[in-house]
């Protein structure tokens, strides 16, 4: 089987038809369970998974092994259910047959004693009444003997009489017995078929139907009908002991009348009777009339001699009257004497036995008060236990439906979260059997079916949250059919994994020497658990992972690597990762059972709620956890005590009430059961007063929950902000204990509240860079706002997408100085609120106050026109700057999370290593993720030097090639003498840094002062398990010129000045300070400031420190002038210069040198300024270390862009582009939509973009025909044109697959899921930007940008070659360029490789202003100049407006021209980039070079960051 490959729903359905064929399953519902059986798999792999992947970026393979999991797991449901519900079937009616048998017992008992007692009372009667009835008797003996002598005379005399009379009679009837023989005789010769030839007859002869009459008129058998005729005598015939009863026949009972029937009747064929003649009718007929005629015969005889025989009879009567008369006297007489003889013998037997029935009664009073007794106790178990009986039948036939869900539950729902299973189960699957009419319990829950309360209290017992997602959790690690490999980040399950198997449980990684232990878990059937694991599995547990035994000899063998070992199926295999979105492939999640476990925010809210009350009422959350373990012991207690009581009575043999040690065990279990009961309701009576007073703690609980997922959403945004839930505990924990106490409670609640912030606040910001710690305030505010119910999705789906909308919008924008963009989102910004539905008609009608505003310093403090400061809330506020003044975001977001949270949150703690070794510990490394130019070592080891952790005591390992097994032995040799370690440069090993983690792990009882200090760039190969057991510290150098310039100077004394003995040794030292400086601070501006972001350091400015030294000693011994070329060139090219890779932020660095290195630094007439910007920031020319120090002091904290030769624009640039960092950081950290699209699900807005971009899209294919050979430019269009098209193709089909996917027509890929996040986000899919020209523009402007790019195509290949060109229009503009060159070559003649090109900026705005194009060259429109303005009427670069950051530029020639021949003079050579991006390390992103007329010194315009552009950003 290829497990990978998707099998079509008939071929699943075909399997699931093969395989349940037969299984006991309604027939009417085989259909519906098959096809709901591959509905189930069709939903997970083509809705459930692609969603799940859209919104949480999880990936989750479901294959064909899930579906024969699914299939096995129902089967095995359903035969498990099944089984246990005949078994407990078996088990209630067992018991209820012995209750109700027992109470039967009773009865019978309390009657049988109630006659017991009687007997007793009578017997003790009767002793007394025998004695004076002995007495009396010996009196009247001689008299009784008398009489019985006279009565035996009298019985002699009437013997003879009788003897005489009898003899008279019998010889009378002597002669009717020949005919009584006869009659035998003939009935002998009769059988069967004899009597059956006559009842054949349908009309019989007349003889044969008389003498049959005359049989019924004696009725032999009492039940025949004389009056029926031949009907009658057939029913006769009929019965088969008819000849026994003819045989047996009463005869002496015959009446006078029947006699005389019979005669009448015979007498009709007289003349047949006689005789023989009879036979000849019928041989049978013969036979009954023998008989008939006997009886007659007989009767008369018996009529002569009945007088006598009565006679006979009364003297019979009377004889033996006489005898008895006589028998009875002569027994009287017997037993009066025998009582006589035995009166004393009686008296004693009478005495004993009544003794001895007052001892039974008394027994069984005992027993039957014991047996009612238990039967009264068991009458609440007999009622349910009758109740559970009757509901069993209709539970059986839901099992069909029930098991179904489950089934699907364990097989596909593990990798999902709690509300894609609730989706999946509860919705989905349920409305599926529903559909299909399948039986199943209304509202079900998989927790009845798969668990039960008793198991969940166990987990409850060893950790387990009682939650629904973890119960659900913990029955996917019990019941999986394959091995669970669990998701545990926040290690809860490992926890409780290890609590509940700790007593057998063996623990391993795979880092570990396992093999051996797991041989013998797997033998001795214990539990085995892999903990730690990465993306990959070792294949040496595939064995078991797959389950692949063998049978040897009857026994299951399994082979481990080398080894073969006997297969326990007590074993239990369990795997968890702390990673929190491991990538596992389809192979890995087919061997193993993959189970979510990430804890959700209502699932920490409640565990953070036992560690409030814990700090907070010890003793409450003492009783709680008392409660639970009690209340969980006693669950299983009642569990095991009904069970017992099942057990013994169904194992119970004969009447349970005779098992006096039964009774005895029942109403012991019932005792405990009754006292168990009333103990949990006095529990749940306590537990409920416990919840009403931790409820008060509850929004405690929920702050710390929602910090801690904003905390740890920031491994979104980059991987070393890696936390763990324990070590945010730590932090959660000290900020309840430093707290301010409060006896009010809601102050002190309020206290943690905010105790709580600052200190998860502190701790993570001292973890994270700079410019994310705004970006992480805010997030935390919004989530609290949410978490109170007051954040609007729509607005912060607006805050950080603006309107994504491809509409153009169809209201104008009224005024220049509002940016287009903006004006489009206050379109949408309108709709949000019924406050701001008038804002743009509003802007309109007072358009100079707004300006006004606009023009403000500080616009999102001073109050907005028109009332609306007032009018909306600060977040609507926020929202109006973002359209109006996008670069104020940064500000206007300061100041809703002040005006929600406080200024604390606006204002990141400053790093102090004093408080970073007082939060860290023995075990807890200490990772410092460096910046570039920061490098923590030197104040690491001021610290240990304060410390005392000098010398041998604190070991500095560099890592880099063959230093892993230093690195190794010196933290072996810290950890256990106490010392400090430093490794330093971490990311330079990464691949020893597991082996790192391992030690980690290892390291048991470390000494206490030992410290592990680690420093690394940010780096993805650094372990997860070292940053989570880590504290983290960003080291970066000081923002600012006065804090950079005080850290140079912190390093250096008065002796390091006084190692040159030039003049010009100390402020050239300032002036390098000052310079370094500028260059590390001026990355803040972006790609203005530089092209490429370098990572100039302190050791930069130390080896140039000692060049200065070095040539300006030698200068002045050999008393030369100072050489300032080549201090230029050894600082600007070799040391600072050796970083940079672009050759326009190399002329920077250059500009930078030449205005600080020169003599007019000591010009005495004119005083050298690096800049008089707010500030007049100078350079002593002489003094000691102190002076320099105090000119630092007086430093302004902050400088304008005017100090490092920018203008003031550039701060705005900054701005935009930190705003812009903080919108792409929260969509990259939200977990799903983000934000509300406007009532729209996620589904249908893409699905609504999607359609709208293809009803954009050229419908006909572009095309450009040439006959003959084409011209260099005709080339460039026949190129543009095919990477057009092949755009074209790639977003037709993607739109098309993207539909189809959201309809659930066909799987999501992770491509097209991507595609729909760019979509839903407004940007431009990676997919579409690969085959598009590089831009930065968002997805509405794109779509602007490639209408107009066909258009420009189409235009050109239809027509004429155009006289403008648009460069941004091409995807290779390069290469329109160089056609050009290559185009004026041939037309002159000029060698290529010595043509160059020449830029020239006209007057002309529009392009229709040109009536003829150039013959050589062309005009290009559509150039942004950004860093300067240009002049149109100077025909000059200028100095930029305020705000106006970017210009669009006049339409450029672009002529070739012999390079020989190009003489500039006033020239700026200006860079012209494809985007406002420019060119980035590779040197991707550099068009050409343009030619800018300036009338002031170019190094105005160089350190200004002046370029062009071919594209803006909006």
């Amino acid at each position: 089987i290829y497990w990978f490959f998707s099998w079509p729903e008939q071929a699943l359905y075909a399997v699931s038809e093969s395989v349940l064929r037969d299984v006991q399953l309604p027939a009417e519902n085989k259909v519906g369970i098959n096809e709901t059986m591959s509905f189930v798999h069709l939903s997970v792999t083509t809705r459930f998974s692609p969603d799940f992947e859209a919104k949480y970026k999880r990936r989750n393979f479901a294959t064909p092994k899930n579906y024969l999991d699914f299939l096995a797991n129902y089967q095995k449901f359903l035969d498990d259910n099944r089984k246990k519900l005949e078994t407990m079937s078996t088990r209630l009616g067992g018991g209820l047959d012995k209750l109700v048998q027992a109470a039967q017992q009773v009865m019978e008992m309390s009657k049988e004693l109630t006659a017991k007692k009687i007997i007793v009372d009578e017997n003790a009667e009767k002793v007394q009444q025998k004695k004076e009835s002995i007495l009396e008797k010996s009196v009247t003996a001689t008299a009784r003997q008398e009489e019985a002598n006279e009565a035996a005379k009298k019985i002699a005399t009437d013997s003879i009489e009788i003897e005489a009379q009898k003899a008279s009679a019998d010889e009378a009837l002597q002669a009717a017995l020949p005919a009584l023989e006869a009659a035998e005789r003939a009935l002998e010769d009769l059988d069967k078929a004899s009597i059956t030839e006559i009842k054949a007859f349908a009309s019989p002869p007349q003889a044969v139907m008389i003498v049959c009459l005359c049989i019924c008129i004696l009725k032999p058998l009492g039940k025949e009908d004389e009056n029926a005729g031949w009907a009658g005598a057939k029913a006769m015939l009929s019965d088969v002991n008819l000849l026994k009863a003819l045989k047996e026949y009463k005869k002496d009972e015959m009446k006078a009348k029947q006699v005389q029937k019979i005669r009448d009747l015979l007498n009709r064929e007289k003349e047949t009777f006689e005789g023989d003649k009879m036979k000849s009718v019928s041989k049978a007929g013969y036979g009954l009339l023998q008989w008939v005629l006997a009886m007659v015969k007989y009767y008369d005889v018996a009529k002569g001699v009945e007088p006598k025989r009565k006679m006979v009879a009364e003297l019979q009567q009377q004889k033996e009257v006489a005898e008895e008369k006589l028998k009875r006297i002569n027994t009287q007489l017997k037993e009066l004497a025998d009582a006589l003889e035995q009166l004393t013998k009686d008296e004693a037997e009478q005495s004993a036995t009544l003794k001895q029935l007052k001892e039974d009664a008394d027994v069984m009073t005992r027993r039957l008060t014991a047996a009612s007794q238990l039967i009264e106790g068991l009458g609440s178990e007999r009622k349910r236990w009758t109740e559970d009986l009757e509901a069993m039948g209709e539970v059986k036939k839901r099992l069909v439906g029930d098991c179904l869900l489950c089934a699907g539950f364990v097989s596909y729902a593990g990798p999902f979260n709690h509300g894609f299973r609730t989706e999946m189960v509860y919705v989905n699957w349920t409305q599926q059997v529903l559909s299909k009419d399948i039986e199943m319990t209304a509202h079900f829950k998989l927790q009845t079916l798969l668990t039960s309360d008793v198991e969940i209290a166990a987990w409850s017992g060893n950790g387990l949250p009682s939650d629904e997602l973890c119960v659900q959790n913990g029955i996917l690690v019990t019941k999986s059919s394959r091995w669970p490999l669990c998701i545990d980040p926040q290690m809860q399950i490992v926890h409780w994994i290890k609590k509940k198997e700790e007593k057998n449980l063996t623990v391993k990684t795979f880092n570990d020497e396992y093999i051996k232990f797991l041989e013998l878990a797997v033998q001795y059937g214990k539990p085995f658990l892999f903990e730690n694991l990465d993306e990959e599995l070792d294949p040496m547990i595939d064995p078991i992972l797959e389950k692949r035994y063998v049978f040897v000899n009857g026994q299951k063998m399994i082979t481990l690597g080398d080894n073969t070992v006997e297969w326990n199926d007590m074993f239990m295999l369990m795997m968890t990762t702390k990673l929190s979105n491991p990538k596992y492939t389809p192979e890995v999640m087919g061997k193993a059972s993959i189970v979510n476990c990430v804890i959700t925010l209502d699932g920490l809210a409640a565990q953070l709620l036992n560690v409030v009350v814990g700090f907070e009422r010890p003793d409450l959350e003492e009783m709680r956890q008392k409660l639970v373990a009690q209340m969980s012991e006693n669950r299983q207690v009642i569990k095991s005590l009904e069970d017992t009581l099942l057990r013994e009575l169904a194992a119970s043999k004969g009447s349970i009430l005779d098992n006096d040690e039964l009774i005895a065990t029942l109403n012991n279990a019932k005792a405990k059961s009754i006292e168990i009961g009333e103990s949990l309701d006095t529990a749940a009576k306590t537990s409920e007063e416990i919840d009403k007073t931790r409820a008060l703690y509850q929004k405690v609980a929920k702050r710390g929950s929602i910090l801690y997922f904003a905390m740890s959403g920031l491994v979104a945004i980059s991987e070393m902000y890696e936390y763990s839930l324990g070590s945010y505990l730590g932090v959660f924990d000290t900020a309840l204990r430093e707290a301010k106490p409060d006896k009010i409670v809601d102050n002190r609640l309020k206290n943690l509240r905010e105790k709580m912030t600052q200190s998860m606040y502190d701790y993570t910001c001292m973890g994270i860079f700079e410019k994310h710690k705004l970006l992480f305030s805010f997030q935390m505010t919004t989530m609290i706002l949410d978490g109170d119910g007051d954040l609007n999705g729509r607005e912060f789906d607006f805050y950080m997408k603006g309107n994504p909308s491809l509409d153009k919008i169809k209201d104008p924008c009224p005024f220049a100085w509002i940016p287009e963009s903006g004006w489009k989102d206050l379109q949408l910004l309108k709709t949000m609120d019924e406050s701001l539905k008038t804002i743009c008609e509003d802007i309109k009608k007072d358009g100079d106050a707004w300006r006004a505003w606009y023009d403000s310093e500080t616009p999102e403090s001073t109050e907005m026109p028109q009332g609306y400061s007032s009018k909306i809330d600060i977040m609507k506020q926020v929202l109006l700057t973002r359209c109006l003044r996008p670069d104020r975001m940064i500000t206007a977001t300061k100041n809703l999370i002040m005006a929600k949270l406080g200024d604390y949150y606006v204002q990141p703690p400053s790093l102090v290593y004093d408080k970073i070794l007082e939060k860290s510990n023995e075990k807890m490394p200490i990772v410092f993720i460096l910046s570039p130019g920061a490098d923590p070592q030197s104040d690491v080891a001021k610290l240990g030097d304060t410390l005392g952790f000098t010398g041998t005591k604190f070991k500095f390992v560099s890592l880099g090639q063959g230093m892993g097994s230093v690195a190794q032995q010196s933290i072996e040799t810290g950890y256990q003498r106490g010392h400090w370690v430093m490794l330093q440069n971490c990311h330079l090993l990464a691949s020893w840094l597991k082996t790192l983690e391992k030690i980690l792990e290892m390291m048991h009882k470390p000494h206490k002062d030992f410290r592990l200090w680690l420093t690394t760039m940010p780096t993805s190969a650094f372990p997860m398990g070292i940053l989570q057991r880590s504290l983290k510290v960003v080291t970066e150098p000081p923002e600012g010129l006065k804090l950079n310039i005080k850290q140079s100077y912190a390093k250096i004394s008065d002796a390091d000045l006084d190692a040159c003995d030039s003049p010009a040794f100390r402020p050239l030292m300032y002036v390098l300070a000052f310079f370094h400086a500028i260059v590390q601070d001026r990355r803040k501006f972006g790609r203005i400031g530089w092209n490429v972001a370098y990572d100039f350091n302190e050791s930069d400015f130390k080896v140039s420190a000692r060049l200065l030294n070095l040539y300006l000693q030698k200068s002045f011994d050999m008393k030369e002038v100072l050489p300032w070329e080549t201090l230029r060139y050894l600082i600007g090219e070799a040391m600072y210069g050796g970083r940079v890779t672009d050759n326009y932020d190399r002329r920077i660095l250059n500009t930078y040198l030449e205005e600080y290195m020169g003599d007019f630094l000591f010009d005495e007439n004119v005083k050298f300024y690096f800049s008089r910007s707010q500030f007049d920031y100078d350079c002593a020319l002489e003094g000691n270390l102190a002076v320099y120090q105090q000119a630092i002091v007086q430093l302004p904290l902050n400088q304008s862009p005017a100090v490092f030769g920018l203008h003031a624009n550039a701060e705005i640039n900054y701005f935009m582009a930190s705003a812009k960092d903080i919108y792409a950081g929260l969509m990259a950290m939200q977990t799903g939509t983000g934000g509300d699209s406007g009532g729209m699900s996620r589904e249908d807005f893409i699905e609504k973009t999607a359609s709208d971009i293809q009803s954009k899209i050229p419908k006909g294919e572009l095309k450009f025909i040439k006959d003959g050979i084409p011209s260099p430019l005709e080339v460039v269009l026949l190129q543009e044109i095919e990477r057009y098209e092949a755009l074209v193709k790639k977003m037709v089909s993607n739109l098309a697959d993207l539909k189809r996917a959201l309809k659930g027509e066909i799987g999501m890929t992770q491509a097209l899921d991507d595609i729909g996040t760019s979509l839903f986000n407004g940007q431009l899919p990676e997919a579409w930007a690969k085959l598009a020209p590089q831009n930065e523009k968002p997805l509405g402007s794109w779509m602007d940008h490639f209408l107009r790019r066909y258009k420009q195509y189409s235009d050109w290949a239809c027509g004429a070659e155009p006289a403008v060109f648009w460069l941004s229009g091409f995807h290779v503009p390069e290469s329109l360029l160089s056609a050009l060159v290559q185009a004026s070559c041939r037309r002159r003649g000029w060698a290529l490789d010595k043509s160059t090109l020449y830029t020239k900026v006209t007057t002309h705005t529009d392009r229709s202003e040109v009536k003829t194009k150039l013959l050589d060259g062309t005009y290009a429109e559509g150039l942004y100049l950004e860093g300067a303005r240009w002049d149109v009427e100077s025909g000059c670069l200028a100095r930029q407006r305020p705000k106006q950051l970017i210009q669009l530029m006049p339409l450029i020639e672009i002529i070739p021209v012999e390079a020989n021949r190009l003489k500039l003079r006033d020239e700026l050579p200006t860079p012209v980039y494809i985007t406002q991006l420019r060119r980035n390390a590779m040197g991707v992103g550099l068009v050409f070079e343009a030619n800018l007329h300036t009338k002031e010194h170019p190094s105005i315009w160089v350190l200004q960051g002046v370029a062009m552009m071919l594209n803006d950003d909006s």
